[in-house]
């Protein structure tokens, strides 16, 4: 029988959790953050001056870290950070944040507008750096679980390919199981270097990792 996530078991974990605990003291919207803080901090994704897209963003603790890590004097951004999801994220203080899904084109062209600077053409922009904690909802079954979540990898890699500069990165999250080799074998497609990170936030006995993808092959 499945787990209930809702189980008195998994609400006295998730209520003893250390992440947890850490995340309400320092205002960040789920344990998540702690992720990507570790990420970054052995891989320097995240510096002032860039332009970073929050795929799948809501409830907003990965844009808090990159804001975070953003910010300059003062507490100023500086750089760019667009958030998007098509569930609504409460708001983030000097993020831009979009409602929709990033497939749709007219967000895409509105994403695009967004970022562009004066005079420039929105379809030439590019940013440094993309990431996403998205999951798809997990029914148990292995297989169609395992293609959704596929699926999600292709769209960031589709967006990625469209929008990131040459030397840009990709982070995403993706479980071990049926259809892992497959992705891994299409961030290889796209990206000089890929690598993967199993943060120590993420839950013991979870399949989750995160896949690292750093610079743009050459297309042709």
């Amino acid at each position: 029988m499945a787990k209930n996530r809702f189980s008195k078991a998994w609400i006295h974990a998730h209520l003893n959790d250390p992440y947890v605990k850490q995340a309400q003291q320092r205002g960040y919207r789920s344990r998540a953050a702690f992720k990507l803080l570790e990420i970054d901090e052995r891989d320097q994704l995240l510096r002032r001056g860039q332009t970073v897209v929050d795929l799948g963003s809501t409830p907003g603790s990965w844009s808090q870290v990159i804001r975070e890590r953003l910010a300059g004097p003062g507490g100023v951004i500086d750089g760019r950070i667009v958030a998007i999801d098509i569930l609504p994220m409460e708001p983030v203080a000097g993020v831009d944040f979009l409602l929709g899904d990033f497939r749709d084109d007219a967000v895409l062209a509105e994403f695009e507008r967004l970022i562009a600077c004066p005079g420039q053409d929105p379809a030439t922009v590019q940013v440094d750096l993309v990431v996403s904690d998205m999951a798809p909802n997990l029914s148990g079954v292995g297989l169609a679980d395992a293609a959704r979540m596929g699926h999600l990898a292709e769209l960031a890699l589709e967006f990625s390919e469209r929008h990131l500069k040459p030397g840009g990165a990709l982070l995403i999250k993706c479980f071990h199981g049926s259809g892992y080799s497959q992705i891994v074998e299409a961030f290889k497609r796209v990206f000089v270097t890929v690598a993967t990170r199993k943060p120590k936030a993420s839950r013991d006995g979870s399949a989750e990792t995160y896949l690292l993808g750093r610079g743009l092959k050459a297309r042709g």
